[in-house]
């Protein structure tokens, strides 16, 4: 069953496993995997195989903290789909004001796509309290540094698309709240133990940038 929206954050700090691909076979050994390693946040993209009944998978299999959500969202009925199979995240490539006022209106989370502040402040505007930034190496790190100075400071910003261990701390310090973390984590057909690697160094690489910033705050 979704949670309330009150049992939500409003702002989302943290780090979302992009699960492309996944299939219901992979789903728990996956889920237990990340889960274990630290991830809180997991979404499943509809362009993967049986998206619904991976998403209910997910959610029936790990604990009530870890949030199970859908990406690559792009309609009010995907949106009401995602919701009955028990998603509480709904994350677009897109900014459509209609999925976000539907998602909000059902108690989940939205994640609008914005490649632009003119994208962002639609997205703002229709309810949205976190913008993925997307693609974000296209938006870049001083892309984002200059958006910071107009989106108001209690919106999350979450890039999407090029983030890893590697540079997570360089996003972060340009105001970057969380992230998506998609093909550097998890591919099709990854063995477990190299997925629970790759988890355990993105965790740790979110941990120590998010002490950085704070102590530099």
């Amino acid at each position: 069953m979704t949670e309330s929206s009150s049992a939500l954050p409003r702002t989302f700090i943290g780090l979302i496993a992009i699960l492309r691909g996944l299939t219901v076979s992979d789903a728990v050994s996956v889920g237990e995997c990340l889960y274990e390693s630290g991830f809180r946040t997991l979404e499943v993209p509809l362009n993967s195989p049986d998206p619904l009944l991976t998403i209910s998978a997910l959610k029936e299999a790990l604990p009530a903290n870890c949030m199970v959500g859908a990406g690559t969202v792009l309609t009010v009925k995907q949106v009401r789909q995602c919701h009955e199979a028990g998603a509480q995240i709904i994350v677009s490539p897109n900014t459509d004001v209609a999925v976000i006022a539907e998602t909000i209106r059902l108690g989940m989370l939205s994640f609008p796509g914005a490649a632009t502040p003119s994208d962002a402040f639609a997205a703002i505007g229709a309810g949205a309290t976190s913008v993925k930034i997307f693609p974000a190496d296209q938006v870049g790190i001083n892309g984002l540094k200059a958006w910071t100075a107009v989106v108001p400071k209690e919106i999350g910003l979450i890039p999407v698309g090029g983030v890893d261990a590697a540079n997570i701390g360089e996003w972060m310090a340009a105001g970057a709240t969380g992230f998506g973390i998609g093909s550097s984590l998890y591919k099709p057909g990854i063995a477990v133990e190299e997925l629970r690697q790759r988890a355990i160094a993105m965790i740790a690489a979110w941990a120590s940038s998010l002490d950085s910033t704070r102590k530099s705050e």
